[in-house]
């Protein structure tokens, strides 16, 4: 699975977010399941950035989002995310991806 969370963060603001999402980053990396992570800021809009990681699956990215640490660490920081979707499935070759389809509630 990987995660690209984007921020708009004013360039006054640059330098203590990127202290934040360095700490952000360092607390999901401690979590079982990930296996990498960068953040990056975009190059033709320094006010764009991107906190991109990738897990096991789903539920080891879940399971991370509600340890202690994280909460802590980096909730507060994703809080700030644009409203947009984040979780992709890897589309490696022959593998199987998510249906588009409507779910049933019960």
């Amino acid at each position: 699975m990987l995660v690209v969370t984007r921020f708009r963060v004013p360039a006054e603001e640059a330098e203590a977010f990127r202290a934040e999402a360095e700490r952000a980053a360092a607390v999901l990396a401690e979590q079982p399941g990930h296996l990498a992570g960068s953040l990056g800021r975009n190059a033709d809009d320094p006010t764009l950035w991107a906190l991109v990681t990738r897990w096991a699956g789903a539920g080891a990215y879940r399971r991370a989002l509600s340890a202690y640490d994280v909460k802590l660490a980096a909730v507060p920081l994703l809080s700030r995310a644009l409203d947009e979707p984040s979780a992709y499935e890897i589309a490696e070759p022959g593998a199987d991806l998510n249906v588009a389809s409507a779910r049933s509630l019960g």
